[in-house]
């Protein structure tokens, strides 16, 4: 038996229909190859847009081929990616990666990911060692057109803060239950237009409800405007 969608699920879809009205269709950079935007999303993790592309272009522009960053020093691959920060952490981790995929496929490309069955292909990305569900997921939403659907730290806040999800998920259980809750056909939309929101106007520690296009469903902003 289907159980029927519950009152959070049905909230989720309403955030996302109004945030389209609101910001329209997001456009977004021309997609990374598979295997790249896996090694860019590594690169983001606890660093900016800015300094996750300055970092992955300095590595490209230093070692042309990913067969070069796989056997190239592991100094030269900090020092290659430093302003990302945490390269002691990121550089061999990346490498890592590199030689798995080479030993496990005899190649580094991942495009077969695409023919798989998602569940098959999320699988075979978590299980690299510094792959968590956020990267998996931007890997098969936006290099690989699969539908997946990233939850990042604006998106886990966001989301808290609407009443799309109950407070006590995890961030693990909130990629589970958005994806079950938004239309596979809006995550493109929806994990961009949400990611906006949280940068432009629902910051961490100073949120600009008055001019959000959704205070008026916000449980947040409704629960501080009872008590005020």
């Amino acid at each position: 038996m289907i159980s029927e969608p519950s009152s959070r699920q049905f909230k989720a879809q309403l955030v996302v229909d109004r945030l389209l009205e609101f910001y329209g269709i997001p456009t977004w950079r021309n997609p990374l190859p598979a295997l790249d935007e896996l090694v860019s999303t590594i690169l983001s993790q606890n660093t900016n847009d800015r300094n996750r592309d300055l970092a992955f272009n300095q590595l490209k522009s230093q070692f042309p081929t990913w067969e070069n960053v796989r056997d190239a020093p592991t100094d030269g691959v900090i020092a290659a990616i430093r302003i990302a920060g945490l390269g002691n952490q990121k550089g061999p981790r990346i490498q890592q990666v590199l030689r798995q995929i080479t030993a496990e496929r005899g190649e580094l490309n991942i495009d077969f990911l695409k023919d798989l069955p998602l569940e098959e292909a999320r699988s075979w990305l978590l299980h690299f060692n510094g792959v968590g569900r956020k990267t998996a997921a931007i890997v098969l939403q936006f290099s690989l057109g699969r539908p997946a659907f990233p939850v990042d730290t604006h998106i886990y806040r966001v989301s808290g803060r609407l009443g799309m999800r109950e407070l006590t998920l995890s961030l693990e259980q909130t990629h589970d239950f958005l994806e079950s809750a938004i239309a596979p056909a809006d995550y493109f939309a929806a994990h961009l237009n949400l990611i906006r929101l949280g940068r432009e106007i629902c910051h961490a520690r100073s949120p600009e409800c008055p001019r959000c296009p959704l205070n008026d469903i916000c449980d947040d902003y409704q629960k501080r405007m009872n008590l005020s």
